[in-house]
């Protein structure tokens, strides 16, 4: 008995702005926490400061790294789509 292949369905788009904010947010509101627990953290366990920190700072240049991806990328399809015309005719 052959088995019936189905089609293999397109791949899901996030929205990349939002889930890049979310995450920030997640991030900034982890220092926050850890701030206000920084006298209770043995000296030990302080570099959780600094992992916050980076999480935030990543995340920021994220949210300005994103929708200059997104307007790099629409532009380059364009360029290809112009060029793809121009030998087509």
């Amino acid at each position: 008995m052959a088995r019936r292949s189905l089609p293999i369905p397109p791949p899901l788009e996030g929205n990349d702005e939002l889930i890049t904010a979310v995450i920030t947010v997640g991030w900034i509101i982890a220092l926050i926490v850890v701030l206000l627990l920084h006298g209770h953290l043995a000296p030990a366990d302080r570099w959780w400061t600094w992992v916050t920190v980076t999480g935030a700072g990543i995340g920021l240049f994220g949210l300005a790294f994103v929708p200059w991806l997104k307007r790099s990328r629409r532009r380059s399809a364009q360029r290809h789509a112009g060029r793809r015309a121009d030998s087509r005719s």
